[in-house]
This record gives structure tokens, sequence and C-alpha cells, in this order.
């Protein structure tokens, strides 16, 4: 009979063990779902690891705009060489309107003339040319008008923003920042207008195109 009850006994406990191990597996797939597939607030579920990150975009070394520190130039003379200018190498030359436009990427500079009976004054270009570029130049803004020193002799600057002209194949505007440098000699204005984005650093190249001019 001792051997009977030990073997029930052997058999009550085998029964105990399989029922806690049949509830702990039970419980387990009943607990909250994996954090893989935690949903969102807008209803949208996320695979995401916690702590990534979309990649940092890389850091260009010239942001756009930017006139390479090694750009040549050459010297440009009008018909009827009344004076000449250095204007960037290799940028493509266009005319419109009577004046000569030299272009690159994001990057541009006008050369106009005119015959003029009076020198341009702070005065007058604060006035009548801020006035024209306003109906000319989308969303002008900004214009500081003053007198500054280059190797030609004095010059009437005029400094501004406004919109580029939409990019023929993206649509792209870019908002531009001017530099208007108004030279005057004997009834004859030449202007000088060099603009590109209002983030790009090209005070050197601006310098050097227009302390290269020079009347003839």
């Amino acid at each position: 009979m001792a051997r009977v009850r030990t073997v029930r006994s052997l058999g009550v406990v085998g029964l105990v063990l399989a029922a806690a191990v049949t509830a702990g597996c039970s419980g387990s797939s009943s607990g909250p779902p994996a954090a893989s597939h935690a949903s969102s607030g807008s209803g949208s579920t996320s695979t995401t690891p916690a702590g990534a990150g979309a990649a940092p975009a890389p850091t260009e070394s010239n942001p756009p705009g930017d006139i390479p520190d090694n750009q040549a130039y050459v010297v440009f003379r009008p018909a009827g060489g009344a004076f000449t200018v250095k204007v960037p190498e290799g940028w493509a030359r266009t005319g419109q309107g009577g004046a000569t436009v030299f272009t690159d990427k994001l990057n541009r500079v006008e050369i106009a003339t005119a015959s003029a009976s009076s020198a341009p004054t702070v005065t007058s270009v604060g006035s009548e040319v801020v006035s024209r570029l306003r109906g000319q130049v989308p969303k002008f803004d900004g214009p500081k008008v003053s007198q500054v020193n280059r190797h030609a002799g004095s010059a009437v600057l005029l400094k501004y923003q406004g919109d580029s002209a939409a990019d023929p194949v993206t649509g792209k505007v870019v908002r531009d920042a001017f530099e208007r440098y108004a030279f005057y000699r004997q009834g004859h204005e030449v202007d000088l207008t060099l603009s590109g984005p209002v983030n790009a650093d090209n005070v050197d190249p601006w310098r050097i195109v227009t302390d290269s001019f020079s009347w003839k």
C-alpha cells in the first residue's frame, strides 16, 4: 500500500507542475504588444527603434551661390571702349535690353550704360532708381543707398533684396541680394549690378569686379 501512495503522490506533483508551466505560457502571450508595433497618434504603425533618427544632411564646402576663391577673371571692354571691367571667366554672356549680362548658376553680373547730364547722387538714386526697381524686381525690399570709393573714383551704391526669376526647369525662386554701383564721367553713366543668393559670401569677388572698373 505504501508503494501505491508514493506513485499517487508523484502523479499529483507532476500534474501541479504541468499546470504551472501552462499558466506561465498563457500569461506571457497575453502581455502588451512589442514596442515595434506601437501605434502613433495618427494611427500609423512605427517600426523605428527608440533613439534612431534620420541621418543629418552632409555639410557643403561652399553654400549655394558662393563663388570659388580660385575663380579667374577676364577683362570686358564694350563696343566703343569707354571703360573696362573684369568679370568672372567662363560665365555665360548674353545681351538683355542694351545691357551685357554674365551669369553662372545663381550669380549674375549686369553691365548697363546710359547718357546722363549729371552724376547720380545718393538722393537721385534713392528716389528715382528705387522707385523704378520697385516696379521691376519681385518682392523688392530693404534699399540702402550710400556713396563709396573704388579705384575708378566715387560711385553710388544701392543695396537691396528681391526674388529671382523662377527657374525654367524646377520653378524654384531664390531670394537674391543686389549691389548696384553707378559710375559717372563726362555725361556717361555705367551701372554694375551684382546679384546672388542672400546667404552667399561673395564680398571678395564683388570687390574684385567693382575695383577693376576703369574709364578709358
